[in-house]
């Protein structure tokens, strides 16, 4: 079981073990035994195919389908045999499809569940999801009690917040946080590369079986573009055509920077069609246009060729600030949403009022925000502006600054949704900054709620956000007291070089951020 899993997936060794564990129980029981299991993070991190090697190393049929949309609850139930064209729920139609009792069943998207006037799918679900209600699941086609208990219920969702609480509670979840940069480019030569040039024709099979496909992964052979060895090229494609790890690792760095590895996918998928389209060509003696032909003496796409396949950098930068130390006002933040975790930033300006007739001030004291923020951060916005100035009158009490100026604070990417407490102690740092005239080094990034009274509160998605610090080139982080725990269970690979600091108020943020040291 635990070579089919790796031989199809890279890393993801909770789901794995959850797997393995499940099996062990089996054997020791002598029977098999139904689970729940929901597997949650950003697209294109594996969750849907992994299913169905999961299938395959139990030796199970496997079954999926989508309930995203789904609003009608005979889709669950059944229909009942009164209406034409009535026919059983899904999940009768898997156990017929299947032939057996005991399928893996993957029901893909159910945090995208429907509401409509033909009943709560979600709801309907609490009773297939249920261990101890899902012995007797009443189909209403079949009006019989049917025994599902068995089953091994797989779901995938990418956003846990949008399931229903009681439904939620049902399942085991997993959370997979996406992969950072050497898993994407492992990922890419050992799986995604090989599998792209097989589907495009540049690679076949071996005819005789290879002996353990685990152990000829990437073992000696790091200076061939193709790591399986089980593939050999296809007839008339030269023995050099290939895509090389400096081409991955170029890909990956400015290309497909998101969670998962779809967009990777697509690029190598790109390269190794144009690949094709140029082999075909030379062998046929025809005619290619200027973009399409082959410009470089070799066939291996390497860093030095890759801009003629895949075109020019999509990123020119790992940060939107390259100055160090970056200007008055100006913060990075870490921010955890669907795709995974991204590095924010927080920008404030002042704006100086001039004097009215009678000599007194125009304005001062106001705070503008802007960024499409929800109501959230705009709460969180008007905390930290009270904060930054109730801390400023302890650090320097004669500084008029926030009294006689409007503070301006905007959050790129100004398109972009954003919402969520996780940012308080950058709004504060942010503000500030402005209002010493301190600037803040460019590595440096923090996380973390803030209270009316500076407490630092605990924030989600740590691991996700540190793997989002480290793509933006990240050095130095500052997390909230109580998340210490949430960073002691990642692995250690994504602390190597990270000086990291935990704050229990922000007296600590600002010694790190702005203190003297």
């Amino acid at each position: 079981a635990r070579k089919i899993l790796d031989r199809d997936h890279y890393g993801l060794d909770d789901v794995k073990d959850t797997i393995l564990e499940f099996i062990a129980v089996g054997k020791l029981k002598g029977s098999v035994q139904g689970k729940i299991v929901c597997l949650a993070g950003p697209p294109g991190t594996g969750k849907t195919s992994i299913a169905k090697s999961v299938a395959e190393a139990l030796g199970r049929e496997f079954y999926r389908f989508s309930v995203g949309g789904l609003s009608n609850v005979s889709e669950i139930k059944g229909h009942r045999r009164t209406y034409i064209g009535a026919m059983p729920g899904k999940i009768i139609q898997s156990l017929k499809t299947t032939g057996t009792f005991n399928p893996v069943i993957l029901i893909d998207e159910i945090d995208k569940l429907g509401y409509g006037h033909q009943g709560d799918p979600a709801s309907a679900l609490l009773e297939v999801l249920d261990p101890s209600q899902n012995s007797s699941f009443l189909d209403h086609y079949l009006d019989e009690p049917v025994d599902i208990s068995k089953v091994l219920f797989m779901c995938t969702a990418n956003e846990l917040e949008r399931i229903p609480g009681p439904l939620l509670d049902r399942m085991e979840v997993i959370r997979l946080s996406g992969y950072d940069f050497p898993e994407k480019v492992a990922i890419g030569e050992q799986y995604l590369v090989p599998k792209s040039m097989k589907e495009n024709g540049l690679l076949v099979e071996k005819e005789e079986e290879a002996t353990d496909e685990n152990q000829s992964d990437n073992k000696g052979e790091e200076k061939v573009a193709t790591p399986l060895a089980n593939y050999v090229h296809a007839e008339h494609v030269p023995s050099t055509v290939g895509i090389s790890r400096d081409a991955i690792e170029s890909l990956v760095r400015w290309y497909a920077r998101e969670a998962g590895v779809r967009n990777l996918s697509k690029y190598i998928d790109k390269i190794t069609r144009k690949l094709a389209l140029q082999v075909v060509a030379e062998d046929e003696g025809a005619e290619l246009t200027k973009k399409s032909s082959r410009k470089s003496e070799t066939w291996t796409v390497s860093d030095e060729n890759l801009e003629e396949y895949v075109g020019k950098h999509i990123f020119t930068s790992d940060r939107l600030y390259d100055k160090d130390p970056l200007p008055d006002g100006i913060v990075m933040g870490l921010a955890y949403t669907s795709m995974g975790g991204s590095a924010l930033y927080i920008e404030t300006q002042g704006i100086k009022r001039g004097l009215d007739d009678n000599g007194k001030p125009r304005g001062g004291g106001t705070l503008h925000a802007t960024g499409k923020l929800g109501d959230v951060m705009k709460e969180s916005s008007q905390i930290a502006y009270t904060v930054a100035r109730a801390r400023l009158a302890e650090i320097d009490p004669g500084n008029t600054f926030f009294d006689v100026t409007d503070i301006h604070m905007h959050v790129p990417e100004g398109a972009t949704p954003k919402d969520g407490p996780s940012a308080g102690i950058a709004m504060v740092t942010s503000m500030l900054s402005l209002a010493l005239g301190k600037p803040i080094r460019n590595d440096l990034a923090m996380t973390g709620e803030v209270s009316l009274t500076g407490k630092v509160l605990p924030v989600g998605g740590i691991k996700e956000k540190i793997m989002g610090g480290r793509r933006a080139g990240i050095q130095c982080i500052i997390l909230p007291s109580a998340n210490r725990r949430d960073y002691d269970e990642i692995p250690d690979y994504l602390k190597e070089g990270l000086d990291v600091h935990f704050a229990e108020d922000y007296e600590t943020v600002y010694d790190v951020a702005l203190g003297n040291k």
